[in-house]
């Protein structure tokens, strides 16, 4: 889990334009919000490695998921409109989302234990 959100997070500088076609349109500074939604990805995923920070790593990622997901409807209602071919993708990611919501929780409950 920690892996994959910190190559997601990379993939926000990487490939910007990407997050910026399918960021709500009422988003202020756009492209901030792409790294700083990134810096958050690579950040929750970097606090998923330590049995310390694992929990504040899990909830944050939660945080972000939830905060991103109105790209994900944006994504899906501009597919839509556009009659794009790859609608199916968009729609599939809006369920994946409360998927890893999930796993993200099922992170952030387990209890650490320390010694």
């Amino acid at each position: 889990m920690a892996v994959f959100y910190v190559l997601a997070g990379i993939n926000h500088f990487l490939h910007p334009v990407f997050y910026l076609q399918i960021m709500p349109r009422w988003v202020p500074v756009q492209l901030a919000m792409v790294h700083i939604s990134g810096a958050c990805e690579i950040l929750g995923g970097i606090l998923l490695l330590s049995d310390k920070t694992l929990r504040a790593g899990a909830w944050s990622v939660i945080v972000l998921l939830i905060a991103v997901f109105p790209a994900n409807i944006q994504m899906a209602a501009d597919f839509y409109r556009e009659h794009n071919h790859n609608l199916w993708i968009a729609i599939a990611r809006l369920p994946l989302q409360f998927v890893l919501i999930w796993w993200a929780w099922l992170f952030a409950r387990r209890r650490v234990i320390t010694e």
